[in-house]
């Protein structure tokens, strides 16, 4: 379980290093490519929560994986799952609505699914400290 856990974190923080630095230095130009100019501050703000919490809960991950290396209950493999939806769903609705048209605005409503994920994840975690120490 911690193995998984781990490799899954520090290959969603290194995605979310790599996603930051072309934010950084090539997200514009991009974007205005693609002919979204007219909303690019919007989507460039939407990129950079998307990358902001995506990196949070891929190193929130690689801290479960350590814990669950001592002990692993159901409420660490529940964190864990759970804060996987989240960025599939915060972080990936939010990638979406950047990069595509206007009417995929209507991600918009999966943005905080994800967001209830991410809470109940860290609650999941709370939970599972707890019970292990």
């Amino acid at each position: 379980m911690a193995k998984w856990i781990g490799i899954a974190g520090a290959l969603l923080a290194a995605a979310g290093v790599a996603l930051g630095a072309f934010g950084a230095h090539g997200l514009e130009d991009a974007l205005r490519n693609l002919g979204r100019e007219e909303s690019l501050a919007k989507r460039v703000a939407w990129f950079d929560t998307a990358v902001r919490y995506q990196l949070y809960h891929a190193l929130g991950l690689i801290v479960l994986a350590a814990l669950t290396a001592t002990a692993t209950t159901g409420w660490h493999r529940a964190a864990a799952w759970l804060f996987l939806a989240g960025i599939l769903l915060f972080s990936g609705s939010l990638y979406a609505m950047t990069f595509g048209p206007d009417d995929w605005r209507k991600l918009g409503m999966v943005t905080p699914l994800g967001g209830l994920a991410f809470i109940a994840g860290w609650l999941a975690l709370a939970i599972a400290i707890w019970k292990v120490r």
